[in-house]
């Protein structure tokens, strides 16, 4: 009966422990709230230094904005060569993945558009999905193959889906990760040593330690789960979507699943005045919820 007592208490402990854990990322009451459905398939979220957030309606070929002091969206940019992924960087540059053309892309604030990467020496990229930025302005993508309507080839160039670093000043970038069988979602940690990449062709997602020269290493299974796009809180969580959004902690524990009623969960990233507004994009549709954990820009 003692033992019983005490293994009871434990249990006990651990449940409260879990349960403090899974509320305290959330605010207090809050729930999730659409925002608009009036779109046909919602990608890329990003927020810029004042937390308003960018993000695309591929199919219909736009750059939207939610303005982070009224909540309404507006266009941003028509004909967004079917960008996909996106990061602001401090300049207030849109970096884009845009699979149009087979780029990465960087757009002006006034909508001026320059190509940073269109191909390597073996050929056109795949279609660029994914990326993140370092503080040092370092690009890493992941470029996975996804055939498109509005392609004219229906087979890749390449022989691999990779993930690559486009390293400051430099024209082409160099692969990283290769032995991914289609990498998908990318964010790295705040101090830039470790780089979360998923790979949503084997279900998983791993980390990786990165090197001084921008290099990966120390390749380690994170999550049995892979993800469309992932983003990271002020405590190292980690946000996978898919099935809703899962969050894990640092050690890869599963610390909460928040659900979203659609069919599919692409993409998440924090923003608001106070990057404490989890915007998520699900199919049609694009959510919002009030958390107590903050994004970080790097």
């Amino acid at each position: 009966m003692k033992k019983f007592y005490i293994l009871s208490i434990s249990f006990l402990a651990c449940c409260f422990y879990t349960n403090a854990q899974e509320k305290s990322i959330i605010s207090e009451n809050a729930k999730l709230q659409l925002v608009s459905d009036e779109f046909e398939f919602t990608e890329g979220p990003a927020a810029d230094s004042q937390g308003n957030v960018y993000f695309t309606d591929q199919p219909n070929n736009q750059i939207l904005k939610w303005d982070a002091g009224t909540g309404k969206i507006s266009v941003f940019l028509e004909n967004a060569k079917r960008a996909n992924g996106l990061f602001v960087d401090d300049k207030g540059n849109i970096l884009a993945c845009a699979d149009e053309n087979f780029q990465l892309i960087k757009i002006s604030p006034n909508k001026e558009i320059e190509a940073l990467v269109s191909n390597v020496e073996e050929g056109n990229l795949n279609g660029p999905n994914d990326l993140w930025v370092d503080k040092e302005g370092g690009i890493y993508f992941t470029d996975p193959y996804y055939q498109r309507e509005y392609w004219e080839r229906e087979q890749p160039d390449l022989q691999g889906q990779y993930v690559y670093y486009l390293a400051p000043s430099e024209k082409k970038p160099v692969v990283v990760a290769k032995d991914l069988k289609k990498p998908n979602g990318i964010i790295g940690t705040a101090n830039g040593e470790k780089l979360y990449i998923a790979d949503i062709g084997d279900d998983k997602t791993y980390s990786y330690s990165i090197s001084a020269e921008g290099t990966l290493k120390d390749k380690t299974l994170f999550a049995e789960q892979g993800s469309d796009r992932m983003t990271i809180d002020n405590e190292g969580n980690v946000y996978l979507t898919g099935n809703g959004v899962t969050v894990y902690n640092n050690n890869g524990e599963i610390i909460k699943h928040i659900p979203v009623d659609e069919n599919w969960t692409a993409n998440v990233t924090f923003g608001g005045k106070d990057f404490k507004t989890l915007f998520i994009t699900a199919m049609d549709a694009v959510y919002i919820l009030k958390m107590n954990v903050h994004g970080t820009r790097w």
